[in-house]
């Protein structure tokens, strides 16, 4: 790939990852956009392993904070917030890693599609003005509830669907249960870390396994500006939602589904 697609398509990784628009809904609009070969599910591994190293960095005090709690106090219905936290982020994970694992090469084929991601952009764009409009936000990341972390890991798992926006989901949930917005985003943030990195490393086993042919100079290039951008999106979200909340991403959202199905249909 050229340097400038490597770039631009960093950016845009790094810019929607963590917002609630779909990373991989853009990775593969922006190339047939403009024009440019698809670059494939290599180099969108390489630049989501961007943007799981920025979250890890951005997130570092509350991911120290429930790592160090695990080995000798780690048990699930505790009453500590380490190891509740970190119970609420494992049973949050399974659903979409083992839905991932089994289902991945046939969304890769069947709906990695313009229409695909226009449909879903739209659908969860109004469910998340809904929710964002409706919730109480009045429960804090404490003083959520296992059930709660059970059905906010069964919405990540429809972020399978490209278009879905794995954060958006996860926060649209964490809203309609009452959680306040700053802590559906921070919960969603962490909540992004062992599913990256499950996906990424089973990613790059078959990668690996397969003998698969990559230029590493270029995934290197794009995982570094992925995650500089990711890193800097995470802090202006984080403000952002404070203040004003997840109405002009619903609104976006819509605005490019409509977008989408005119420039496809």
């Amino acid at each position: 790939m050229a340097t400038m697609q490597i770039i631009m398509l960093a950016v845009v990784q790094g810019v929607t990852e963590f917002l609630p628009i779909s990373s991989s809904g853009h990775l593969i609009l922006v190339p047939r956009i403009i024009g440019f070969q698809d670059q494939g599910i290599i180099f969108d591994v390489a630049v989501h392993l961007g943007s799981l190293v920025a979250v890890c960095l951005y997130f570092r005090d509350d991911l120290y904070f429930v790592l160090k709690s695990i080995p000798s106090n780690f048990k699930l219905n505790t009453a500590e917030k380490g190891p509740r936290l970190f119970s609420f982020l494992l049973i949050a994970t399974l659903p979409a890693a083992i839905l991932g694992f089994l289902l991945s090469d046939w969304i890769e084929v069947n709906l990695r599609n313009p229409i695909v991601i226009a449909s879903t952009l739209a659908f969860y764009g109004i469910l998340m003005w809904v929710a964002d409009s409706m919730g109480s936000k009045k429960i804090s990341l404490d003083d959520m509830k296992f059930s709660d972390a059970i059905i906010i890991g069964l919405s990540q798992a429809l972020a399978l669907i490209p278009g879905t926006s794995r954060s958006g989901i996860t926060m649209t949930a964490a809203l309609i249960l009452g959680v306040k917005r700053t802590d559906a985003a921070r919960f969603s943030f962490l909540l992004s870390i062992p599913i990256i990195g499950l996906a990424s490393g089973y990613k790059l086993l078959m990668i690996l396994f397969n003998n698969i042919s990559v230029i590493w100079s270029e995934l290197l290039l794009g995982m570094m500006v992925s995650m500089i951008i990711a890193y800097l999106s995470i802090g202006v979200f984080m403000g952002f939602i404070k203040r004003i909340g997840l109405m002009p991403f619903a609104l976006y959202r819509i605005a490019l589904s409509g977008f989408i199905f005119w420039l496809f249909i």
